[in-house]
């Protein structure tokens, strides 16, 4: 260390103040890290992250108040979901909690915050799991009715909501892929779009018109497009929901699950 010292210095010395003195180097921030073994992953993070919240189990063993094995490296080992502890120790790092979009393991971490003795955590997750669960089951159907004969229409059914908000997204492409503005005759509500312009063509089917009589698509359409989007999402259709329609396509009801 020493020799490598002097050579700095010798290399160096055009940077050197007057009088021979260099400037003196910012003194490096001291942090302490830690290395834990959580089901196998390991996980390395600062001393203070950990701590953040004083009666849980990670300060106790942080702090030495909790005994706690170590795995063969020396490292901390914590017999735990390795994988989800990502989640726990980004709530650590950023007091919030944070999750990608479509994550669905709520029961278990709000299972592994407790345990880890993290209240704020556990409360957090299943506040979000409830507000999942209130939103599912207020958007797991679609109906498309005619806005003057509520008797005429298709109802979706399905067990994702995100299913029903694609098909959704999927009915306003197809109605609008020829006219600019088609939207604009939607009356649309949480799980409810009704078609304004409706009228009977001569083989009984109905058609989706503007004013000027354009044509747009058939309640047909929508159940294939419905059909075909479930499909490719991996879905199955349990039933029909009208036994006496007989065939799908009469049908005024599908009803999807996974």
């Amino acid at each position: 260390m020493e020799r490598r010292a002097a050579r700095r210095d010798k290399d160096g010395g055009e940077g050197a103040e007057p009088g021979g003195e260099r400037p003196a180097a910012p003194a490096a921030a001291t942090v302490s890290l830690l290395t834990l073994n959580v089901g196998g992953y390991l996980y390395i993070t600062q001393r203070q992250t950990v701590q953040r919240y004083p009666d849980s189990l990670l300060e106790g063993a942080v702090s030495g108040r909790t005994p706690f094995p170590l795995d063969a490296e020396g490292h901390l080992f914590l017999d735990r979901d390795g994988l989800l502890f990502r989640h726990v120790l980004n709530f650590l790092r950023n007091g919030e909690l944070l999750l990608p979009e479509g994550f669905r393991e709520y029961g278990l971490l709000a299972q592994e915050a407790e345990h880890l003795g993290l209240r704020a955590l556990a409360a957090e997750v299943r506040a979000r799991w409830e507000r999942e669960q209130a939103a599912a089951r207020e958007s797991t159907f679609l109906e498309v009715t005619d806005q003057h004969d509520r008797a005429q229409g298709l109802r979706v059914f399905c067990s994702a909501p995100d299913f029903i908000t694609r098909l959704k997204a999927r009915i306003v492409l197809v109605s609008k892929s020829r006219l600019d503005g088609f939207p604009e005759e939607f009356a649309v509500s949480a799980n409810v779009l009704q078609f304004k312009y409706f009228i009977k063509s001569e083989n009984g089917t109905r058609l989706v018109l503007k004013e000027d009589s354009t044509f747009v698509c058939t309640l047909e359409t929508l159940k294939f497009e419905a059909i075909m989007l479930a499909l490719r999402g991996g879905f199955r259709l349990l039933t029909n929901l009208d036994p006496a329609k007989g065939s799908i396509v009469h049908s005024d009801a599908l009803h999807f699950i996974k």
